[in-house]
């Protein structure tokens, strides 16, 4: 059994709740199976059919009202099941945005989506299934033996004796099977960060040539995956097997010594048939529970996936922080990243300050950190020293959520969900009104785009629909953006991917969005820094120069250097 699963909010209740319900289940059963073994022991006797009814009818109501029963506990199940998935999914995703685009590429995209969407699932049907199963298995069958032990001690022993060669037997099955999973939800895991890398990168490799020959990684990923599978379902089908055959050898056992009891007449018939109603039942929450173990597996390791996320570490604190909504004065002094996975330093004792709404250009070569301090700066990554100033108060990180709900992040490449434009737009918004989304589309430059499209803004886009060029995906994240209108403004490479041309047809509307905020640019052309009211330019993971563009120009320095050697690049 899982302990995490006393860790999800309103578990008590529900236990509580389906213990209750499970105690009177099993004494309907109990009554259901004493009725009816006396209303066929009764008319085996030679009694009338007529003098049984009364039997029979509280047989058939025991029946009824175990069934009632039955349902009230998938209902209760049900709802905490979908409850529980539904806060999770969501404490999930808000520590995604905790953690960012960082920890998500190490990971791995393709794997993180496929956790979300069908990981939730998975979970929601794992609970489901197996918290009512969980109870049944504790209570039913001690219930059923106590009542066998009153009636007949051997039979009642027959029965203990069972239940641990069945469940050495499950155990040992099912470590075998736990391995196997793994195996299977690796290969699983594998198999969705290549799909979503081969899905998004098949233009790509059409353009090349490389299709085709790609056809034989994609061949390799699915074999290994079906491998898996089979190995899987090659345990569950004997695990299966093996506990049918147990149970059903169990209850021939007690079925042989009650027919010598009624032989040597040391038994009643209704005695005898009672207990051979009741073996039965005595082993189906077993029976039950090993059925439903493989079918849960994947949700059971999707939820162990999720407690892992949730259990990360994230300096981010709740409480006030400045509004920036006028002039910030945002002052970093002496900050340091250094990476543990290597123990190599990210960036090395940087100090810079801002005063006002100005347009910041963060320059390098690549490697330089300028992707690193854009993570600290937007609150994705904690600095080792160091300590930032923010309208004269002190914080040690930027992992706070009142200063990331202040900020527009833009990467380099804007993930487009699989929906339509319009709630493409709207993603952050969801509340928008059509206008304010056509407006923050127009303002992106997006709107001669939006009308070519078959079904305009209700046009299904992302990777189960329309793809979308370099150009139009960056739009799309400006669209965002204006229609946020929040006042601050990160921009990591948004550009790097794109030709020189289609840079320039988008520069004047990204321009334009940059008006009245707070913006810090991280890219390696230089023709954006001509914007800049103030440049850093990083080398190395050391601040080595700051200043405007005439003002570095002047110093005939690094960046003097950077931008000349740029500049015969292209000439």
């Amino acid at each position: 059994m899982d302990k995490s699963l006393f860790t999800y909010r309103g578990i008590k209740p529900v236990l509580v709740g389906l213990t209750f319900i499970t105690v009177i289940q099993s004494i309907m059963i109990i009554i259901q199976a004493y009725f009816l073994a006396d209303s066929i022991s009764s008319l085996f006797g030679g009694d009338l059919f007529h003098n049984v009814i009364k039997k029979l009818v509280f047989f058939f109501l025991a029946l009824v009202f175990r069934q009632v029963l039955v349902f009230m506990k998938k209902k209760i199940a049900y709802r905490f099941a979908t409850d529980t998935s539904v806060h999770v999914r969501e404490s999930v995703l808000k520590k995604l945005f905790q953690l960012g685009p960082r920890w998500i590429k190490k990971e791995g995209s393709g794997q993180t989506v496929t956790l979300i969407m069908e990981g939730t699932i998975k979970f929601q049907r794992y609970l489901e299934l197996f918290l009512p199963k969980l109870v049944n298995i504790a209570i039913i069958p001690g219930a059923v033996c106590l009542f066998v032990f009153f009636e007949n001690i051997r039979s009642a022993v027959i029965l203990i004796v069972a239940v641990p060669i069945l469940m050495i037997f499950m155990i040992l099955l099912g470590l075998a099977a736990r391995d196997k999973a793994n195996r299977q939800y690796e290969s699983y895991q594998m198999l969705s960060n290549h799909f979503v890398d081969s899905l998004r990168g098949l233009d790509t490799l059409r353009y090349l040539g490389l299709s085709r020959k790609h056809i034989e990684a994609i061949r390799f990923v699915s074999e290994r995956y079906r491998k898996a599978t089979m190995a899987t379902l090659r345990i569950a089908f004997l695990s299966t097997f093996a506990l049918d055959f147990f149970t059903m050898l169990s209850v021939a056992m007690v079925a042989v010594f009650l027919g010598i009891g009624l032989i040597n007449g040391t038994m009643e018939l209704k005695t005898a048939l009672t207990i051979l109603i009741l073996a039965p039942e005595y082993f189906l929450p077993i029976r039950e529970v090993g059925a439903d173990y493989h079918a849960t597996l994947d949700g059971k390791d999707a939820g162990k996936k999720f407690q892992e996320i949730l259990q990360i570490e994230v300096t981010q604190k709740q409480g006030t922080f400045p509004a920036l909504q006028s002039e910030p004065n945002i002052s970093v002094k002496d900050l340091s990243i250094q990476f543990a996975e290597n123990n190599q330093n990210g960036l090395e004792h940087i100090n810079f300050s801002i005063s006002g709404m100005k347009k910041i250009g963060i320059i390098g070569a690549s490697g330089a950190g300028k992707s690193t301090l854009v993570d600290v700066l937007s609150g994705f990554l904690a600095p080792t020293e160091g300590e930032f100033l923010i309208n004269g108060e002190k914080f040690e990180t930027l992992s706070q959520e009142e200063w990331q709900k202040q900020l527009t992040y833009i990467p380099q490449h804007p993930y487009i969900f699989s929906d339509t434009v319009f709630n493409n737009i709207r993603f952050y918004q969801p509340t928008a009104t059509d206008k304010e989304v056509e407006a923050a589309a127009m303002a992106a430059g997006l709107t001669e785009v939006i009308h070519e499209l078959p079904d305009g803004y209700r046009t299904l886009v992302g990777e189960g629909g329309r793809n979308l060029s370099g150009g139009q995906e960056q739009r799309m994240a400006l669209a965002r953006a204006f229609l946020g209108n929040r006042p601050i403004l990160l921009l990591d490479e948004p550009t790097a991917h794109l030709d020189i041309e289609t840079e320039y047809e988008l520069k004047e509307a990204m321009l334009q969005l940059f008006n009245g905020k707070l913006v810090f640019f991280a890219t390696h052309r230089l023709h954006w820094m001509l914007e800049m009211d103030q440049i850093l330019v990083l080398d190395h993971g050391k601040l080595v120069e700051t200043g405007t563009h005439e003002q570095l120009m002047a110093l005939q320095g690094f960046y003097y250097r950077l931008f000349h050697s740029q500049v015969e690049g292209l000439s």
